[in-house]
């Protein structure tokens, strides 16, 4: 006799109300934390708060749109899935273009939130704090980890992004997923691929907390972005491996979508670590921020 895990948790925090739901507050959660956490590497580095919150704008806004833009245009669906009978089983993106908008339902990429928060974290780094780009990213990565558990969590709580099937006892029962190959509700045991990547980023977070408050390597540039890039994708790209398709391509691709999105970031990573190690320590002078607080 097999045994699994029941997951018969619905997406709703009040029964009847499609939001405020788990996932929702799961992702504002997750934020609020990585917030905490890069605040007290501003607090210790001696970098005014208002920084901080200028950050944190241009980081929250870049990691909703463009996680939400990545899974619209890497995974769709661009049009209506309709059955036989012309019923409408899945609203598409480009045939309801307000549907975007719709955030708190779930589909977020992490590919897409990748891309628009560099180009973010640019432009902070260039025209708000005027450090290097490299420096900012070093100590906003270990905040993106600990948020990126948490919406991993959220996906769980909305029974998305599922694993394969299996036989493990460990495996997970979502009688809420939406299966669209079968056009049902399937309720086979899987991979809880969700779960293992929370654990994967909760890990991760660990590594680079200890990598900047313990080994003090935000004084070696490149070295926490770059172990955030190996551990994280890296991570990623290995549970693919088990997750469930998330496009008809990948149903006939050798490693799916998002194990392509990902090799580029962990090489990426890999030379940036590398470059990184082989760099003096030296702290980067951020006098010029107290000056223009003084001055005011």
């Amino acid at each position: 006799m097999n045994l699994f895990i029941t997951w018969d948790v619905t997406p709703e925090i009040f029964e009847g109300w499609k939001t405020p739901n788990y996932y929702g507050l799961l992702f504002v959660s997750g934020l609020m934390l990585g917030y905490f956490v890069v605040k007290r590497m501003y607090k210790r580095e001696g970098i005014h708060e208002k920084y901080l919150d200028q950050l944190v704008l241009y980081t929250v806004i870049a990691t909703i749109v463009g996680a939400r833009l990545g899974h619209v245009f890497f995974y769709g669906p661009y049009w209506d899935v309709v059955d036989a009978n012309g019923v409408v089983l899945q609203d598409g993106y480009f045939s309801n273009p307000l549907s975007i908008l719709k955030v708190w339902e779930g589909g977020l990429a992490s590919h897409g939130g990748a891309i628009a928060i560099l180009l973010a974290l640019w432009i902070y780094s260039k025209y708000v704090v005027k450090l290097p780009m490299m420096w900012i990213l070093d100590r906003i990565v270990v905040g993106i980890a600990i948020a990126g558990c948490f919406i991993r969590l959220g996906n769980l709580m909305n029974s998305e992004i599922v694993g394969i099937p299996t036989d493990a006892s460990w495996g997970f029962s979502f009688p809420h997923f939406w299966n669209d190959e079968i056009k049902a509700y399937d309720a086979t045991p899987r991979h809880a691929a969700q779960l293992y990547e929370a654990i994967a980023y909760i890990i991760s977070f660990g590594i680079l907390m200890f990598l900047y408050w313990k080994k003090k390597f935000y004084e070696k540039r490149g070295v926490v972005f770059g172990a955030f890039l190996i551990l994280v994708f890296g991570a990623r790209f290995m549970i693919e491996f088990i997750k469930l398709g998330q496009t008809d391509r990948d149903d006939v691709l050798a490693i799916n979508t998002g194990q392509i999105l990902s090799i580029p970031l962990v090489l990426a990573g890999v030379y940036i670590l590398w470059q990184g190690l082989k760099k003096e320590r030296a702290e980067t002078n951020v006098d010029h921020l107290q000056m223009v607080e003084e001055k005011k």
